[in-house]
Formats: structure tokens, C-alpha cells, sequence
């Protein structure tokens, strides 16, 4: 296959993706909420356009940049409101595209330092009801059962409020970094504290089924506080089933892997 076609296959993958993600009944995204993006093997990387909505995307709602200027933007010290647009605009490969999403930059550093190939980002309404009280995260540093321990990874990468695009960019990239250095390994899920949630896959698949698993996560945490409060599987538990040959052999089958 030449690479006119694996762009293209790409992209109609990032489509389907999208539009998972954005169907109404799932309460994932709604409106121009969230934003997918897809690493295209060469150098650039597919991005939701700016006002684009998930569920009802076609491949004239995606534009493709070269991570190389994207990077190059997150390596200044100080960057203004006006550099980042003309600096969007010199990155992109066709100039006739829409105007990428303002979350370039999380998208960016989520694929080249994240170790991801596909990225989710979504404003879960049941992730967002505890993300945007007074507990944040903090529920979610602890697991309840064992398929968000395989679907998910041990824990959630968490961020903040930070403002969106370029600082937010920053402010993943010091995460990523902590979390490997705890951890030995790169995040599946990162929770923005009173914003939403981003699912990093190795396959369109993997990215669904993360926020899929998110998304019931949230829903029986607030199910257990409104029953005396969640009982935590113990940190045991947690490491023993991330490390069972039988788990590890349903993680891959799940990503398509």
C-alpha cells in the first residue's frame, strides 16, 4: 500500500473513531465538544478542525499538520496568541484545511512523547460530574474493579486546570514525565480536572474502548457515594491483576492488538 493510501485509510479510520465517540446517546461529546487525533506515520499527524462536531464529522473535518512545527512552538519559552495562529497556519500540510483545533498541542505531545498513535479527548458528562467538584481526581486514583484496571492501566495521568491549547500542551508534557518516572510506563487515560478526559490507544479500538470504560468508571464511583462511599480494591490487587498473563492476553484482544 503506498502512502496516499495509508493516509487515506487513516483518516476514514479517525472518522469512525469520531463519530463513536460523538453519538449523542453515549453523553461523550456534544456540539463541537472534544477532539481526535491520528499519528499518519511520516511526520504529521491528523487533527480535528476547530468547530468540527464528532458526531457527525466527515474526512472535511480533519486537517493535517507536521508535528515538527508543533514542536518546535512547545520548545519556546514564551509563546503569543498570534505566534500560535500563524504558527498553526505554517503547519499545516494543505493550506486549504480548516484551522486545527486549539488542543494541537495536547493532541501533539499525547502522540510523540505519550507513546499513543491515536488520541481521544472528551467531555464525558458522568466524568465531568466528578472532575468538576470539589474531590477532582481524586476518586479515580483509586480502582473499584478489575476491567477499568485492564482497560485503563493502573492509573490515571491527572492535570489541573490549566488553560486550553499551548499552556495545557506544556502542562501534559510535565505529567507524561512524572508519570513514567512513578510508574515505568506512559498513561492510558488523562484526567483534565474541570475540563474532561483523554484516552490514549495504540488502535482506534483501544481509544473507544478507554473512554467506553471511563465513562462507566465515573458512573459507578457516583453510584458508590451515594451508598456510603467507594470501596477501593487494595494497591495489591490493583498491580496483581495488571500483571496477569490471563488479563494481559484480554487487554490485547480488546485493543485489536
Amino acid at each position: 500500500m503506498n502512502q496516499e493510501n495509508d493516509t487515506s485509510a487513516t483518516l476514514r479510520s479517525l472518522v469512525v473513531l469520531s463519530r463513536e465517540l460523538g453519538r449523542e446517546e453515549r453523553q461523550l461529546a456534544i456540539l463541537g465538544e472534544g477532539n481526535t487525533s491520528a499519528d499518519n506515520g511520516d511526520g504529521t499527524f491528523w487533527i480535528k478542525a476547530s468547530g468540527s462536531q464528532l458526531g457527525t464529522i466527515d474526512e472535511g473535518g480533519f486537517s493535517l499538520v507536521r508535528m515538527s512545527n508543533v514542536q518546535e512552538m512547545l520548545a519556546r519559552e514564551q509563546i503569543s496568541d498570534p505566534e500560535v495562529a500563524a504558527g498553526l497556519l505554517a503547519a499545516q500540510v494543505n493550506p486549504a484545511h480548516r484551522l486545527p483545533s486549539v488542543e494541537i498541542f495536547m493532541h501533539a505531545v499525547c502522540l510523540a512523547e505519550g507513546g499513543a498513535s491515536w488520541i481521544g479527548h472528551t467531555h464525558t458528562v458522568s466524568i465531568n460530574e466528578i472532575l468538576c467538584s470539589h474531590l477532582g481526581a481524586k476518586p479515580f486514583m483509586g480502582h473499584l474493579f478489575p476491567d477499568a484496571i485492564v482497560v485503563c492501566g493502573v492509573a490515571p495521568a491527572v492535570i489541573p486546570y490549566v488553560d486550553p491549547g499551548y499552556v495545557l500542551g506544556l502542562a501534559v508534557r510535565d505529567e507524561l514525565h512524572r508519570y513514567r518516572t512513578s510508574f515505568g510506563r506512559n498513561p492510558k487515560m488523562l484526567l483534565m480536572v474541570n475540563h474532561g478526559v483523554v484516552a490514549l490507544g495504540q488502535t482506534p479500538t483501544e481509544v473507544l474502548n478507554i473512554m467506553l470504560m471511563a465513562d462507566k468508571w465515573a458512573r459507578v464511583l457516583l453510584g458508590t457515594y451515594a451508598l456510603g462511599g467507594p470501596r477501593f480494591l487494595s494497591q495489591e490487587d490493583v498491580l496483581r491483576i495488571d500483571s496477569r498473563l490471563d488479563e494481559d492476553h484480554r487487554r490485547r484482544r480488546l485493543t485489536g492488538s
